[in-house]
């Protein structure tokens, strides 16, 4: 859990009578220090508004929560500020939630035309750091901040999250799947099951399990379709192999910005699935898998090097391109793909395909080798910083 501050709410109320502040100027203060502190919204949240002689500002970043308290008490005294720390021991809101639904679509801004951002999938714990309007602002495993459906979470008490991290639960396996109002095949089917659901087990019977979802929900689910949780986190494994077998399993499942469920992937979240699949998390966008593993080198003076990728490539490494590559320049890591040995990689690309970066080859990638840029080694990282496996993970497990 979130190490806690002795005071979560911050409030300056001084004297009102005094003379209107630069609002301008606050602002231009308030932008730089979240430039400084919270760069990369998917990160953390960092939210103010300046009003007149009042500032309400809220982060989910306790160093931006301690700088801008500083600041404001240092510089502004008569200011009226609202400074909180999220989550806010105020708002009375569990700071635990378990997602509902099969898949979640967690959003960019608290609105369901705003630009989808990630997925959650059924049984994956989160951090609730706000509520606002229909909408949480969560955190999920991976670190990485949005806004999803009030109605796709269910907020737990700290003794009710700590009693589902030590309950019996079973894994979805299936590609798909369906959760039964009763242990029968033709029964009327409770809700749609995707890979990597986990739901809380209540009951035996022959051939299926009975289950509870996290808004309480009772169904039935067929044995074949999973595993029992703990013996999954024991046994996944991820290999190379096992990686590559996972993502053979996703070939044709069409593009999705944002995906990162079988029912559709982006780039990042197609190669997040494959290694979730085999009990490890790692990084949600290209641009931070990047950042984490083993380098691999590529290139020769800055340019894509055949020769020596395929010497120096192994199943299961993580490619990675930029687009601004191909105008010749050096920018943001833009896509992701797997390598899969002999100059082939696997690939969401419009959708999940196998491509070459030789370029005889009749699946010859012009795009994607043109713009190649670096690779990392995930295989035999596990536990290191950025991959961390499932097991180890204290949200999904009560790790003292």
């Amino acid at each position: 859990m979130k190490s806690k501050l002795l005071c979560f709410l911050l409030v300056f109320c001084f004297n009102a009578a005094v003379a209107q502040y630069d609002t301008l100027a606050l602002r231009k203060v308030m932008t730089q220090m979240q430039l400084e502190l919270v760069p990369d919204a998917r990160d953390d949240y960092f939210s103010y508004r300046v009003r007149n002689d009042s500032l309400i500002f809220e982060t989910s970043n306790e160093a931006a929560f301690k700088k801008v308290s500083t600041v404001i008490a240092t510089n502004y005294a008569a200011l009226h500020a609202q400074i909180t720390l999220l989550p806010a021991l105020t708002s009375g809101l569990p700071e635990r939630g378990l997602i509902n639904v099969s898949v979640s679509n967690n959003r960019a801004q608290p609105r369901n035309a705003a630009e989808m951002m990630t997925q959650g999938l059924l049984g994956m714990p989160v951090e609730i750091l706000k509520r606002q309007g229909g909408y949480y602002i969560v955190r999920t495993p991976d670190h990485y901040v949005s806004w999803v459906d009030a109605a796709a979470v269910t907020p737990l008490a700290d003794a009710d999250f700590k009693a589902w991290q030590q309950s019996e639960r079973v894994v979805v396996t299936a590609d798909y799947a369906h959760a039964l109002s009763e242990p029968r095949p033709s029964a009327a089917r409770v809700s749609d099951l995707v890979a990597g659901n986990i739901l809380q087990v209540t009951g035996k019977r022959k051939r299926f399990t009975q289950v509870r979802f996290p808004d309480g929900r009772e169904a039935y689910v067929a044995n074949t379709l999973v595993e029992p949780y703990y013996r999954w986190i024991e046994t996944a494994k991820p290999t190379a192999a096992n990686i590559l077998a996972v993502a053979r399993t996703l070939l044709g499942v069409p593009y999705l910005w944002g995906g990162t469920s079988v029912k559709g992937v982006d780039c990042s979240g197609f190669t997040k699935t494959s290694f979730f699949l085999n009990g490890v998390i790692i990084p949600r966008d290209a641009s931070q898998q990047v950042l984490v593993g083993e380098e691999v080198p590529i290139l020769t003076a800055d340019t894509l090097d055949v020769a020596k990728s395929l010497k120096n490539l192994q199943p299961g490494d993580l490619l990675f391109f930029s687009a601004a590559k191909s105008r010749g320049g050096n920018g943001r890591i833009s896509h992701t793909a797997i390598y899969m040995g002999n100059g082939e990689f696997i690939q969401s690309a419009g959708m999940v395909r196998i491509n070459s970066m030789i370029k005889d080859s009749a699946n010859y990638d012009d795009f994607q080798s043109r713009t190649l840029v670096a690779a990392r080694r995930y295989i035999g990282q596990a536990g290191r910083a950025g991959i961390v496996p499932v097991a180890a993970h204290p949200w999904y497990n009560n790790i003292p």
